[in-house]
């Protein structure tokens, strides 16, 4: 779990988990479950507007992700609110790392970047 937090009070968790399910080990397609928690704990009012990923894997492939909102939306949230979501992502390696940042709007219409700490995108090891 990674936490980071802004001046301006908006502070991220991370957690990320394999989805072997879905992954397919041999054609080296790792996916990824990772799930957001936004929280603003200053005063004033903020809108999450857009994201900014960047996701790379073990051998250094970066992908960046960029767009409106969080899974549809744009929420707002007031003084000591949060909101949650659960994404996916898929890497070409096992191991790999994602971080960014939240393109946020004040109430008083200050726009600010809130940072998403990097954090470790990892496939289980198993044992034979």
């Amino acid at each position: 779990m990674t936490t980071t937090s802004t001046p301006e009070s908006i502070q991220v968790t991370a957690v990320a988990r394999f989805i072997p399910e879905q992954s397919d080990v041999e054609a080296n397609r790792y996916v990824f479950a990772y799930h957001i928690t936004i929280r603003n704990t200053g005063s004033v009012t903020a809108q999450l507007i857009s994201r900014h990923w960047i996701i790379t894997d073990a051998e250094g492939k970066v992908q960046e992700v960029q767009g409106a909102g969080v899974v549809g939306e744009q929420p707002v949230l007031q003084p000591g609110q949060q909101f949650e979501y659960t994404s996916g992502c898929t890497i070409d390696t096992p191991v790999g790392t994602m971080k960014g940042s939240y393109q946020m709007v004040a109430g008083d219409g200050a726009r600010f970047d809130a940072p998403i700490a990097e954090f470790t995108l990892a496939m289980p090891r198993t044992l034979h």
